[in-house]
């Protein structure tokens, strides 16, 4: 005979969270351990840290503190700022808060945690169950926790931060140049990511500087609303003047109709290099203005006339 898994309301196992469930937790360490896959040597109540007091202070196997913040309820923000605040405290790499509901928001903010810091944080769900009359038991579930792959994630994620902060800095200093130049770039703000869009005034046909590690370039981004069929007419309309626009350019452009793609696109690298220099930076944003330049020159005759 196979028995019934029951669940208990938590307060009738623990009375009072301080008093019973932290005591029992202290007492029972190895359950928590069990749960995170850590061992612990000892654990002591009612740590103090500045003006409060932490539920639990255990020790890890190299003897590195461990804080462990519990409550016999939902999440709350109070009780993560508690575990904050106590990590930071007792100067500790790894967090545990147990609760008995985890909030989605709670569950995102470890996951968060644990890409973004150093420190590892566990987030546990306890439960109380019996099987038919057998005596309450307790039953932890660990719902995140730290993992390669989080870490991974939040290295990536920082990376990408950090380039984001330097392409941004970079489409200023292209922006300040280029007002000085032409009006193409009238009200356009410098944004993060690989490219800034130039509007050239008709339906479908954007202007683009893009800049990479190495390499930059400039292009006629063609994606009308209309769709495919339209993308490739257009394409067609204007590779059909390509020696003439060509010639107004002053150098061969990379014609890229795309026939498995709905885009089709006009470009032209320049090939002096990217954002990676910062060094460098001056040669390839005076090159990618004046490349813009002689594109918008060379097409607009014939942009105009696809907007009748």
């Amino acid at each position: 005979m196979i028995g019934k898994v029951q669940r208990l309301p938590l307060r009738e196992v623990w009375r009072h969270e301080a008093l019973d469930f932290t005591t029992w937790l202290q007492e029972n360490i190895d359950v928590v351990g069990d749960a995170v896959n850590v061992s612990f040597t000892e654990a002591e109540r009612e740590q103090s840290a500045g003006d409060f007091s932490v539920d639990l202070v255990a020790r890890d196997s190299s003897g590195d503190p461990v804080v462990i913040e519990n409550q016999l309820e939902k999440s709350n923000h109070d009780h993560l700022g508690k575990l904050l605040t106590y990590l930071v405290a007792f100067e500790a790499k790894t967090g545990i808060w147990i609760v008995s509901e985890p909030r989605p928001e709670h569950v995102s903010a470890i996951t968060w945690l644990n890409e973004s810091s150093s420190a590892s944080f566990y987030l546990l769900k306890v439960e109380a169950i019996k099987i038919a009359d057998s005596p309450p038991a307790p039953l932890l579930t660990l719902v995140v926790g730290p993992s390669e792959e989080g870490r991974e994630v939040g290295k990536k994620k920082k990376e990408l931060a950090e380039q984001d902060a330097v392409l941004l800095r970079f489409w200023a200093q292209l922006l300040d140049k280029a007002q000085e130049k032409t009006l193409l770039h009238a009200d356009v703000p410098p944004k993060r990511g690989n490219w800034l869009i130039v509007s050239t005034g008709a339906p479908g046909l954007t202007y683009g500087y893009v800049v990479l590690k190495d390499d930059a370039r400039v292009e006629l981004y063609i994606d009308h609303i209309a769709g495919v069929t339209e993308n490739k007419a257009i394409f067609d309309a204007l590779a059909a003047e390509r020696e003439a626009i060509e010639a107004a350019f002053g150098g061969s452009l990379d014609w890229q109709r795309r026939d498995n793609a709905t885009i089709s696109k006009i470009q032209k690298y320049i090939g002096v290099g990217g954002y990676a220099d910062e060094s460098k930076w001056e040669t390839v944003q005076e090159a990618l203005i004046e490349a813009m330049i002689r594109l918008d020159k060379a097409l607009r005759p014939y942009l105009s006339k696809l907007q009748h």
